[in-house]
């Protein structure tokens, strides 16, 4: 279990800040940027999850309390070991991403082909799940950044590319469910 005692220590004011295993490093780094994009994306997935949570649709709820709640679990593991907490977190592992191509698949099922680009929105649960699609492209970009650098676990690279297409399919799962119209590029 973690325990926080005092949340500012005042130790950041200069521009570094510490990473799990202690280590200083400056905040502007390439590491701490992915660390961000991912605690970023992790925090755009809760503002889906809390909106999914209050939909009519059973279906939806559940998905948003079993599998949303799952990913942000596993973001907040990719965002630990990025930050070099090793040992202390559980590994993502290539696993992971095969869980979200079996979800993939299960929502696939009831969705129609696709003959153009989708445009995002159409609702605002829809619209929230294109945020967090394009909020975990940019944190792939910042974690393929980092790699360049300094070597980060494909089964992470993996899993965030992943996510990025089952946010695209769990926005348009829930646009069906809903019976709402998908906004298609090139349509007036």
């Amino acid at each position: 279990m973690v325990r926080l005692g005092k949340i500012y220590t005042r130790l950041g004011d200069d521009g570094d800040t510490h990473l799990a295993g202690g280590e200083r490093i400056a905040k502007r780094s390439e590491r701490v940027e992915a660390i961000g994009a991912v605690d970023e994306l992790n925090s755009a997935i809760g503002l889906l999850r809390t909106l999914a949570m209050t939909d009519v649709d059973e279906a939806i709820r559940n998905e948003a309390d079993t599998t949303l709640r799952r990913i942000q679990n596993q973001l907040f593991d990719i965002g630990a070991l990025l930050a070099k907490a090793g040992e202390k977190t559980r590994q993502i592992t290539q696993s992971d991403s095969v869980f979200l191509e079996t979800q993939l698949d299960l929502y696939q099922e009831i969705l129609e082909p696709l003959t153009s680009f989708v445009l995002p929105g159409g609702s605002e649960l829809n619209g929230h799940a294109h945020v967090a699609r394009t909020t975990c492209r940019r944190a792939e970009r910042t974690i393929l950044r980092l790699h360049e650098a300094d070597p980060v676990d494909a089964p992470i690279r993996m899993y965030i590319n992943r996510l990025s297409d089952f946010l695209f399919v769990f926005g348009r799962w829930v646009a069906c469910r809903r019976g709402e119209p998908e906004f298609l590029w090139g349509e007036a």
